[in-house]
């Protein structure tokens, strides 16, 4: 149990959460609230970083599921100079360079959903994005030649510094964008403007990409676009950069190469063997036997070898499909199937019960839901539906 699910809850994700999902719900959240797409959501910003800087380090992980925000700033991991800059951690996510550079103007990032077919199959795919491009009208000047002046509210730094008296011999130096040039440092006449960019020097154009999506690509896949990021005068293009965002499919998960399926048996099934057909990923039918006398047990795993997910750069080769069986046992019996069971399966143990033994009755009840789900089985994880143990190998014979 943890103390509490503060920075689960900001990232959407449950305390069992594994590191790939925290990174799954960190990009989509950093990516929609980054400054620079949602310029008031700066605070929200700063918590989903600070959220998943300690969540995705196990160290800290610990110390916040055991004693929560308290723990994390008395053990020197404050929100302040114990954080990392949320800046950093997201050009850290996303390769380090959605800031600008010298004689380069910043990276442009966006997010496309895929399915696990499309991933399977590969695919080609239209995105519209919109991004900044020079001004034919004016060349990237903003105005006519000579139009362009130093700002003289600012002097040139695009900022400006306001003195603010907190009290006798006690004052606070506030710096803020210069309002006269929006912070650019520079000033142009409203009769000298481009009346096309309206001294922006720049307009906003739709440029249609086709992003390929290859065979064997995962969730988080980043695909470059190199010079085709926003335009600014005097520098480089930087890249529009499209990170792959993987849809959840309605009956497999993908676990690296592998696919994993959940598959519910009747009890006939489980005990007198089987043989169900699978539709896979590229539309063909695969037929799976299990010949009577084997005995398929609950939440047991097969596999088919390469059967699973085609290798990026290399799709002949494929991971495992693997088959989580979950037996559906009968809700009650009849007294003369008992006595037939009886007869088939081999005996029921006896117990010799004590005298002062009590006898309590048992309830039913829901691990998700109870507040007894501290008590859940722990293979059965959130992942339940489709989800395998670590380590599952699958035999050949």
């Amino acid at each position: 149990m943890v103390k509490e699910t503060t920075y689960y809850d900001i990232l959407g994700v449950k305390p069992g959460c594994t590191l790939d999902e925290l990174k799954k719900s960190y990009r989509k959240l950093a990516l929609k609230y980054h400054p620079d797409k949602n310029p008031s959501e700066g605070e929200r910003f700063k918590q989903i970083s600070q959220a998943y800087e300690v969540l995705s380090n196990p160290d800290k992980r610990k110390i916040y599921d055991q004693g929560g925000e308290q723990a994390i700033k008395e053990g020197g991991i404050s929100g302040g100079s114990g954080m990392s800059s949320p800046m950093d951690i997201f050009d850290m996510f996303f390769g380090g360079a959605t800031r600008k550079r010298d004689n380069r103007s910043a990276n442009v990032v966006h997010q496309l959903g895929v399915t696990l077919d499309e991933l399977y199959n590969g695919a080609v795919r239209k995105l519209a994005v919109q991004k900044n491009v020079i001004c034919e009208k004016c060349e990237g000047r903003g105005g006519k030649k000579g139009a362009l002046e130093k700002c003289s509210k600012c002097n040139g730094s695009g900022m400006q510094t306001h003195v603010q008296q907190l009290g006798p011999g006690m004052v606070q130096r506030i710096q803020s964008i210069c309002q006269a040039c929006q912070g650019q440092g520079e000033y142009i006449n409203p009769k000298d403007r481009c009346k096309n960019c309206h001294g922006k020097k720049v307009v906003r154009e739709r440029k249609l990409l086709e992003v390929h999506i290859d065979k064997g690509m995962e969730d988080g896949h980043k695909i470059t676009f190199a010079g085709e990021g926003d335009q600014e005068p005097g520098l480089e293009p930087g890249d529009i950069i499209i990170v792959l965002d993987e849809k959840e499919h309605a009956v497999f998960k993908r676990h690296g190469s592998d696919i994993v399926m959940r598959m519910e048996l009747t009890l006939a099934e489980a005990l007198c063997g089987f043989q169900r057909i699978i539709r896979t990923l590229d539309k063909r039918e695969l037929i799976i036997t299990v010949l009577p006398g084997e005995v398929t047990k609950h939440l047991s795993y097969k596999c088919i070898l390469n059967e699973g997910m085609p290798q990026y750069k290399n799709p002949f080769e494929k991971g495992k499909f693997i088959i989580n069986f979950h037996v559906k046992f009968p809700e009650n019996l009849s007294t003369e199937a008992i006595a037939q069971l009886e007869a088939i399966l081999p005996p029921r143990p006896e117990y010799i019960i004590p005298d002062d033994a009590e006898e309590l009755p048992l309830m039913d009840i829901n691990p998700e839901n109870d507040r007894h789900a501290k008590y859940k089985h722990p293979l059965e994880d959130d992942d339940d539906r489709y989800g395998r143990p670590q380590g599952v190998q699958c035999q050949t014979h």
